[in-house]
């Protein structure tokens, strides 16, 4: 049995944009599991078409349950080929990725086509399909539904991540992380924590100096 997921995203930057950015995307504040990435072949192909492979190495934590079955020397980062076939002429590009190591464990294949909005031609359409399936007796069900969790989560990390890399390239100030705008507001509190605490200690100090006020004496 397999987990089937199917999804669209818009991207609101051409497919120029998009396909540069493709290329550039990490490291963002959105892919710190993404490790490493190698290019290991490149070709044009006599119809103008590019196609590429590379290798990309990204953290592979197992859920707690999981990593009981497994000894402590198993590796915890994941091989990933990612093939590519760039069509400029159509404005076309397809990915497809999968995983080379722990395929036992849990295999993931992923197929993404961007393409040019139907709907806005400054906009660029992705869609995307994924198949995540697993070998383990017993349990095979539980990784699957780990597995599909996980790539949805890490399908937001990538829009997002594409989102902040493009705005980069285009020379608008990407959107702060929500580490970084819980930072700021935590700073922010600590601030005004302080101005506040400040203010009491010279209200009460005004208080302690000032003489007392005669009483009014009535006949």
């Amino acid at each position: 049995m397999v987990k089937y997921f199917l999804g669209q995203s818009v991207l609101r930057s051409s497919w120029d944009q998009v396909f540069a950015a493709f290329w550039q995307r990490y490291p963002n504040p959105y892919s710190k599991h993404v490790l490493t990435e190698d290019i290991v072949h490149r070709e044009v192909t006599p119809d103008q078409k590019l196609l590429s492979r590379r290798l990309l190495t990204k953290t592979n934590r197992m859920p707690r349950w999981a990593e009981r079955l497994f000894p402590a020397n198993v590796a915890h980062s994941v091989y990933i080929l990612e093939d590519s076939i760039v069509d400029p002429q159509n404005q076309t590009m397809t990915t497809f990725t999968w995983n080379i190591n722990h395929a036992r464990l849990m295999m993931v294949e992923e197929r993404c086509v961007y393409c040019v909005n139907a709907d806005n031609s400054g906009w660029t359409e992705i869609r995307r399909e994924a198949w995540v399936s697993s070998s383990l007796f017993g349990v095979s069900r539980a990784v699957q539904e780990f597995g599909l969790a996980r790539f949805k989560s890490n399908v937001t990390k990538t829009m997002k991540g594409f989102e902040y890399i493009l705005a980069k390239l285009q020379g608008e100030a990407p959107s702060k992380t929500l580490v970084e705008t819980a930072k700021e507001a935590k700073e922010k509190a600590k601030e005004t924590a302080l101005a506040a605490t400040e203010k009491a200690k010279d209200l009460a100090s005004k208080a302690a100096t000032k003489p007392p006020q005669q009483r009014q004496q009535f006949v």
